[in-house]
């Protein structure tokens, strides 16, 4: 049947993936929009892979949450908002003023969009005073912040998508690019056809769709890979390659990381550790040793482990022995696997940090960021972290969580108690966008929450490019977006600062923070919004996507590191000691087999959206 087009479409970006691709949406008369991808946008250049391709099939309103639910006598029923955001607000203040605020705790989603994000770590760390809020990103993007913290001083990822094509090689670690990312692994197969020349390794115990690719798969064995960077890093001061001028102006810690990575032996003594052929290693190690411009992108298979921190770091000493970094065509990347999990990490969105890359233990940063909120207090210690939260909630230690665009029934590694913790919870709040959602019996209060091309504001992807989320379908029923569903929480509570006339007032607000006091700061960071403080609606509306930093003059900043200034207070990098560790048993009990997930090539995640 012929369906009339509305001329104009709107470019907004891709919900799924961290590789934040550009889409083009232009909705249609009878419903739902025409999906292109945006070719203006530097992340993709108009290409999208058929998830992106579908989400025109997964907009229609068929199982939408489109009201508040209350339970009442055991069971959801249909509530208006105003009495729905009392019941939160009201449980909220009586469980804390009876237990204290660590009684409380948000679990977030790297699937929220960075204003709601900004709102609820504001909400929960500066006005009930607890960092008990985490997120899904936990899952898999914390080892990689906390790498890059302790390699640079800061979460940085240093380069950007170009350098996959201006390397000579490229060098993938538990990542199966070509189905977890398959518009960047597309540039990678582009920059193959056009200089063959141009080397591929993958390292991963599974031989996946990415290895169809490769020059070279080492099947490595699962949890072998700081063994496997160890014996890298002593292969290239073996073999003469490192960058002496760079160690000794740029770094710190080299003597311990080498001693300690040349005790693991041999080439020979770590391919047996390893489970991979020793020659195979070697080409690996040579080529490594020989190639200047070098891209060691890593993704799930590094972050998801008990030693995921060390694993990135093994990694990043690589590149800093070699002085590979901040230049086009090398360096380390992280693969983020959610579209906005750079940006819940840009307004704290951890239980372990603060906005704006700011360190909650740095007593000078908690009062910077107290006093730009005018926060009543702000959270001193670390909140729980995603599995200790509801292992918490179990204990009665938590008696109220709001749960926001996330499903920790089915997502979380321990589900069956996930499902004991909530059962037992005294306040269940479910901000989503699904009727029957997994969570929905555990509810007490349901909120509906804005869907993907209902809502408005910004996301980052992995390059640090923040681009606009732009709304072209109204909200559905009684919808709102979650930070709406904050501030409503927040203000009867009686919190001030929670007003806002909209998405761009709190990506002001964002963008200010980013710049405050900063140079008075031990090390100013290099997290900065400078030219996007002050958007109005009408150009926070027309902003387009850009990298940051972003200082006041110019435009986004495509490298960071380059000039060999890190975000340590003495400017210098440093090597992390990563001694190996095999991977941790649960309490109680040995395992006779090794598990190794991955992505499904056209799902995602709990398939809520692609399962249409």
């Amino acid at each position: 049947m012929f369906m009339p087009i509305i001329p104009q479409g709107v470019r907004t970006t891709c919900p799924y993936c961290g590789v934040g691709c550009g889409v083009k949406a232009t909705p249609l008369a009878e419903g739902g929009a025409l999906i292109e991808g945006d070719t203006g946008h530097a992340a993709n250049r108009g290409r999208l892979c058929v998830k992106g391709s579908a989400l025109g099939e997964t907009l229609g309103l068929d199982a939408r949450l489109l009201h508040p639910m209350l339970r009442r006598d055991g069971e959801l029923a249909r509530a208006g908002w105003d009495q729905a955001l009392d019941t939160v607000a009201d449980g909220f203040a009586r469980i804390i003023a009876e237990h204290g605020p660590d009684a409380v705790a948000l679990y977030v989603s790297g699937q929220i969009l960075t204003e709601d994000y900004y709102v609820a770590n504001k909400f929960m760390k500066g006005y009930v005073g607890s960092a008990n809020i985490d997120t899904n990103s936990r899952l898999c993007m914390s080892s990689a912040v906390a790498g890059h913290k302790r390699a640079f001083g800061e979460d940085i990822v240093p380069g950007c998508y170009e350098d996959f094509e201006l390397a000579d090689a490229i060098v993938l670690v538990g990542s199966n690019t070509a189905w977890c990312h398959p518009t960047l692994f597309g540039r990678i197969v582009k920059a193959k056809e056009a200089r063959p020349e141009l080397r591929i390794v993958v390292l991963d115990p599974r031989r996946t769709a990415t290895c169809e690719l490769a020059d070279l798969h080492l099947p490595l064995k699962p949890g072998s890979d700081v063994r496997l960077f160890n014996g890298l890093l002593a292969y290239l001061a073996q073999e003469g390659a490192a960058d002496q001028d760079f160690i000794d102006a740029h770094t710190n810690g080299i003597g311990d990381a080498l001693d300690v990575a040349r005790a693991g032996g041999d080439v020979d003594e770590v391919a047996r550790a390893c489970g991979v052929d020793a020659g195979q290693l070697r080409e690996f190690y040579a080529l490594f040793a020989r190639t200047g411009k070098v891209v060691t992108a890593f993704s799930m298979g590094v972050n998801q482990s008990s030693s995921g921190t060390d694993k990135v770091n093994a990694i990043i000493n690589c590149h800093l022995f070699t002085g590979r970094i901040g230049q086009p065509g090398m360096g380390p990347f992280s693969l983020t696997g959610q579209p906005n999990a750079m940006g819940g990490r840009e307004v704290g969105g951890l239980a372990n940090m603060l906005a704006s890359h700011l360190d909650l233990d740095n007593a000078q940063h908690r009062d910077s960021v107290r006093t730009f909120w005018d926060a009543p207090r702000i959270a001193a210690k670390p909140g729980l972290k995603a599995v200790d939260l509801f292992r918490a909630v179990e204990a009665g230690k938590v008696k109220a969580v709001w749960i926001m665009a996330t499903n920790p029934v089915v997502s979380m590694p321990d589900a069956d108690q996930v499902r004991r913790a909530l059962a037992a919870c005294e306040l269940v709040v479910v901000s989503d966008v699904v009727a029957q959602a997994d969570l929905a019996p555990y509810a007490h209060v349901m909120l509906p929450a804005l869907a993907w091309g209902e809502k408005d504001g910004t996301v980052t992807n992995s390059e640090r490019r923040i681009s606009r989320q732009r709304a072209f379908l109204p909200a559905p029923g009684e919808a709102r977006a979650d930070w709406q569903a904050l501030c409503g929480v927040a203000q009867r509570m009686g919190f001030a600062g929670f007003d806002y006339a909209g998405a761009h007032a709190i990506f002001d607000e964002h963008a200010r923070l980013s710049v405050w006091r900063n140079e008075e700061q031990d090390c100013p960071r290099r997290f900065r919004l400078d030219a996007l403080v002050g958007l109005d609606q009408a150009a926070y509306d027309a902003l387009e996507p850009v990298q940051w930093p972003l200082p006041a003059h110019g435009g986004g900043t495509p490298r960071l590191f380059g000039d060999g200034h890190f975000s340590h207070p003495d400017g210098k990098a440093r090597f992390i000691v990563t001694a190996p560790r095999v991977p941790v048993n649960a309490p109680g009990g040995e395992y006779p087999l090794v598990l190794n997930t991955g992505r499904l090539r056209d799902q995602w995640h709990t398939m809520t959206r692609t399962g249409k």
